[in-house]
């Protein structure tokens, strides 16, 4: 065989097992790509999105719709979730078999309800909240919320729409984390990775708040909450300091609390 076929034959080989070791390196699901039903369209018929798995959830807080190229691993490691966790929320029976168009559940039941305007299907209504009164600065863009600081620390990280979907606001541990604005507690746990013990409540059909890393939750599910009341202790739970991470979501999408809140 001459030099240079050889030297071909054997690169092909290296990254042929290279592959095959990565495929057996790791107990997760293999990241195949997703399965695009509309490629081959020559050989058979386009499948309706609307007849694949969650096409009714497509477009709601906490629901994503998978895309040509992705992942089950991808998708759960971007939405800051385990993989195996999606697939029990998905009922899913082959993790490596997802497809495009699909919609799946990105966050947990509790947390998709707390940031949906009305329960996920199944889920048992909740008594809506009493609308306040309008009364919200012009920096919020006319909306019917008048928004407090929740706690009293200096501002330790900025509202960042890629990496920091809120503000990082700085204190020791125990110090009084309040509710913004009145409101109904719609979360209170730990089921969400990356935000430890966890508050979310919800002002009316548009506003949301969350208050994260709590070091004590002070309030319960479907309580009711004033402006101003302490319904947590400020901790470090899957947290690196002491500090409230604090959101705004304006129809289930962050934006920056800086523009909602007073000036100090």
């Amino acid at each position: 065989m001459p030099l240079t076929s050889r030297k071909t034959w054997i690169a092909t080989g290296c990254v042929a097992a290279a592959a095959v070791l990565s495929a057996c390196s790791t107990t997760a699901p293999a990241p195949a790509p997703v399965e695009d039903r509309n490629v081959g369209a020559a050989v058979r018929p386009t499948i309706d999105p609307a007849t694949l798995p969650g096409a009714e959830n497509a477009g709601k807080p906490g629901y994503y719709t998978v895309k040509s190229g992705e992942n089950l691993m991808q998708i759960a490691r971007e939405h800051n979730q385990n993989w195996r966790d999606v697939v029990r929320w998905n009922n899913l029976d082959n993790p490596n078999r997802i497809e495009v168009g699909q919609v799946l559940r990105v966050v947990p039941p509790a947390a998709a309800v707390a940031a949906a305007p009305r329960p996920a299907p199944g889920a048992t209504p909740a008594a809506p909240a009493p609308s306040p009164a309008p009364s919200s600065p012009p920096s919020a863009g006319g909306d019917d919320v008048d928004f407090i600081w929740p706690a009293s620390g200096p501002v330790v990280a900025g509202f960042d729409e890629a990496k920091n979907k809120g503000l990082g606001i700085g204190g020791k541990a125990g110090d009084p984390v309040q509710a913004a604005a009145d409101g109904r507690v719609v979360y209170a746990g730990s089921g969400l990775r990356g935000y430890g013990n966890l508050i979310i409540l919800k002002h009316n059909n548009t506003f949301l708040t969350a208050y994260a890393h709590n070091q004590t939750l002070l309030v319960k599910e479907d309580q009711n909450v004033k402006k101003g009341q302490k319904i947590a202790e400020m901790g470090s739970t899957d947290a690196d300091r002491v500090k409230l991470h604090f959101e705004i979501r304006r129809s289930g999408k962050p934006v920056d609390p800086a523009r909602y809140l007073p000036a100090r």
